[in-house]
């Protein structure tokens, strides 16, 4: 089957499509890439949608999702023309959409109790209609409804590409927020975890963006973060945040790491006093120190670390890395043969060949969840979108 995967992570900077080919062999998937084609979002989206997910109204979701589609769209139109391949030859696309809000820990409402929630935008129907593509959206909500926090889902898809029968990894994923897999040495989910650490490239945009006057939206490659030093009293302050101490399973977002976190952190006095390179450099090395916080909660030896996400090109980031978990070697999805920013977009391709194929896409281990479950809605080609899927079987 050829899928296409979309993904648009925290920072809300662009949509990457990923073309993959997967084929079932026995019990076990095998995952080739086609080709990969990113879409970066103009400026003035991106600020459309960082505001939306703090201050949005409804008017403003309901545009923003509309919208979001057509973009998903021609991003999946991308990775196939990329692949030099037609909408006839895809069988199929995965859509995570844009994360405009999380809230997996629950706000209490009359009658009902507790009501935990998440909201993706980037309307299906649209991506379907335009693609002429069954889709399949909205991965996260079923998750939530069991009982779980509806994120990480991309554990089991590190589980089925990096899983090593004599090595124990950590699979880190450095996006918006950061998130790490633990994979115990061998075969089976005995011992997985997953979860969010904490911030990343989020907090560090965040702090380029104000500094510059929206000039600049990121510290490229972390030049200016390799110039500062770390101030010790503000990092010690950073790594008491309540979070990072928290027990997983647990994820986060722009709901704690975002605008209000960031003017918190810049009213500071200790952040004022400092340069905007030093700045960069203490929370790249908060960021480090926040995945590092993994180690507390593993059981089992970590003896690679495996790094991915826009953040990996950040240097400084990388060389924390590297000082945090010395002298534990820490590599790259690329040593591994996989691309660093297309490999979450291949993650929601995999999900989605799951779930139209009937197996569970979360891990319950990891999310929280009550059991296995199904993950995603379907938003149909048309007629006969079952049976172009499942050859020779037809719908009971």
């Amino acid at each position: 089957m050829k899928v296409v995967g979309l993904m648009s992570g925290t920072s809300a900077d662009g949509v990457d499509a990923a073309l993959v080919s997967i084929v079932r062999k026995a019990t076990r998937l095998e995952v080739e890439m086609g080709a990969f084609y990113s879409l970066p979002y103009p400026r003035s989206l991106q600020q459309r949608l960082l505001s939306a997910s703090v201050s949005g109204t409804v008017a403003d979701l309901c545009h923003l999702n509309a919208l979001l589609g057509e973009w998903f769209a021609d991003a999946a139109l991308g990775a196939i023309r990329a692949a030099q391949l037609t909408t006839e030859e895809v069988d199929l696309i995965g859509s995570h959409g844009q994360t405009v809000h999380h809230l997996p820990n629950g706000i209490k409402d009359t009658r009902v109790g507790a009501i935990r929630s998440t909201l993706q935008i980037g309307e299906p129907a649209v991506i379907a209609e335009r693609t002429g593509i069954t889709t399949v959206a909205n991965f996260r909500p079923r998750d939530i409804a069991a009982g779980g926090q509806g994120a990480p889902l991309t554990p089991g898809i590190h589980a089925l590409l990096f899983q090593h029968h004599r090595r124990g990894r950590l699979i880190v994923n450095l996006g918006g927020i950061s998130n790490v897999t633990y994979l115990p040495r061998g075969a089976g989910g005995d011992g997985l975890m997953a979860f969010d650490t904490g911030p990343a490239n989020m907090v560090l945009d965040g702090i380029m963006f104000r500094s510059t006057n929206g000039r600049f939206t990121m510290d490229r490659d972390g030049r200016l973060a390799a110039k500062g030093r770390v101030d010790s009293r503000l990092l010690a302050k950073l790594l008491a945040y309540p979070y990072l101490s928290q027990a997983p399973p647990k994820s986060t977002g722009r709901e704690m790491f975002g605008e209000a976190m960031q003017t918190e952190l810049l009213s500071w006095p200790q952040a004022r006093k400092l340069s905007v390179e030093d700045l960069l450099a203490t929370c790249t090395r908060w960021t480090a120190e926040a995945v590092g916080t993994a180690r507390r909660w593993v059981k089992g030896g970590i003896d690679e670390v495996i790094v991915g996400g826009g953040g990996v090109r950040n240097r400084a980031i990388m060389e924390h890395l590297k000082a945090v978990f010395a002298p534990v070697p820490v590599t790259t999805f690329e040593a591994h043969g996989w691309d660093s920013k297309a490999l979450e977009s291949v993650a929601f391709a995999i999900l989605a060949y799951q779930t139209v194929m009937e197996q569970c896409g979360n891990v319950p281990a990891v999310t929280g969840a009550a059991s296995p479950r199904l993950l995603g809605c379907i938003v149909p080609s048309g007629p006969g979108w079952y049976e172009r899927l499942h050859p020779g079987r037809r719908r009971k």
